[in-house]
């Protein structure tokens, strides 16, 4: 998956919010730490968000 594709599948996630929701943005940057590594998940974390709105921190694996 590419990072562009990976932020337009977030933002879609984020956008309509909810616990299914959240898993869906896990598995996508799990498929994102995979492809592209951690650095790359963290600054995605950091750009939507994601701290505040699912709960998920920089750092944190998803594999």
């Amino acid at each position: 998956m590419t990072i562009d594709r990976a932020r337009e599948l977030i933002a879609v996630q984020v956008s309509l919010g909810g616990g299914y929701n959240r898993n869906a943005v896990r598995l996508i940057l799990a498929e994102v730490q995979r492809e592209h590594g951690q650095a790359v998940v963290d600054k995605m974390i950091v750009e939507f968000d994601l701290e505040q709105v699912f709960g998920l921190t920089p750092g944190t694996s998803f594999e």
